[in-house]
Parts: C-alpha cells; sequence; structure tokens
C-alpha cells in the first residue's frame, strides 16, 4: 500500500514537473520575441527562474531567490557558455535595423526555448533524485545539460513547424491540431 502511494506521488510529480517545463519553454519562446535587445534576456532569466521555483515546489524542496539566480548563471553561464554566447548574439542582433529584428525573432526564442527546456531537465532530475538549492553543482550536470540542450533544440523545432502550419485538414475535412511532443 505505501508503495503503491510512493509511485502516484513519483507519477504525479513528473507529470507536474512536465507541464511546468511545457510552459516555460513556451513563455521563454513568446518573450524571447521582445524586439528589445538584452531586455529578452533579462526576461527569459525571470521565466526560468519561475520555473527552477516552481519545480522546487512540486519536488517539496525549499526555493530561495538568491541562490537561484546563481545557479542559474552558474549552470547557463558556466557550464553552457557556448550557448549563452550564441543567447546574448541572438538578442544582439536585433539591435541591426530592419534586417535584425527578423533574425532575431527567429533565433532568439529558438534559443530561449531550448535552454529553458534543458535548466528544466537538469533541476527536475536534481529534485527528483532528493537534491536541494544548496547542494546543487552545475559542473556536476554539464554532460547532462549539453544533451537536453539538444533535446531542447528538437523540441523548439517541433513547436516552431507547429506555429508555422497550426492546423491541418483531417480526413473529415475539418482543422485538426497538430500534436507537439515536447514531454521528451
Amino acid at each position: 500500500m505505501v508503495e503503491n502511494q510512493q509511485v502516484e506521488v513519483a507519477t504525479a510529480e513528473k507529470a507536474d514537473a512536465k507541464a511546468i517545463i511545457k510552459k516555460h519553454v513556451l513563455i521563454s519562446m513568446g518573450v524571447g520575441a521582445v524586439p528589445i535587445p538584452l531586455v529578452d534576456v533579462a526576461a527569459v532569466t525571470g521565466v526560468q527562474l519561475s520555473m527552477i521555483s516552481k519545480l522546487a515546489k512540486a519536488h517539496g524542496v525549499q526555493f530561495a531567490e538568491d541562490l537561484g539566480k546563481s545557479l542559474l548563471a552558474s549552470l547557463v553561464g558556466g557550464v553552457g557558455s557556448k550557448a549563452l554566447v550564441t543567447g546574448f548574439i541572438g538578442s544582439a542582433i536585433k539591435a541591426i535595423p530592419v534586417v535584425g529584428s527578423a533574425i532575431g525573432a527567429v533565433t532568439f526564442p529558438a534559443f530561449a526555448g531550448a535552454t529553458t527546456y534543458a535548466v528544466g531537465k537538469v533541476f527536475d532530475k536534481h529534485f527528483a533524485e532528493g537534491g536541494t538549492m544548496l547542494d546543487f553543482k552545475p559542473a556536476a550536470v554539464k554532460d547532462y545539460f549539453s544533451e537536453e540542450l539538444d533535446k531542447g533544440k528538437e523540441v523548439v523545432g517541433n513547436i516552431t513547424k507547429t506555429v508555422k502550419k497550426p492546423f491541418t485538414r483531417g480526413k473529415s475535412g475539418k482543422d485538426v491540431e497538430p500534436e507537439t511532443e515536447i514531454d521528451n
């Protein structure tokens, strides 16, 4: 009986975590489209902190915003420095009149979504394994972050395809919403 309850709780936490990550990936992509350079970066960082806070709550882990900021900066800045440079370039490109806005409107939201996905997966795994904010070690999750960043790029690519063609005609001739798989 106790074992069944533990399985049910773990399954519920996993479902909650997937929903939290999915929601925040989509929000990150939206705020990543803000046309003002560096404001978009700040907005995405805020979304990622919100996600970490909600993942911590879902796993019963205490969240501290200042520590969360430090851990997020260490994870994305230190471990994912290549991703960080790509993100800043995607944001800075928006400063170029006309062309920059168009390019930045495509590149930065994709970067924001993929990075948010990876950050979410890393913190979800850490919290699910009994970790806390105090014992999180960004350097220890470097490889996992990179793997999840690559998966995040695929997820964002699928979302982008869905947005380009929001409805398709089903066999009945009625519009059918395509499925988006973000729950990898």
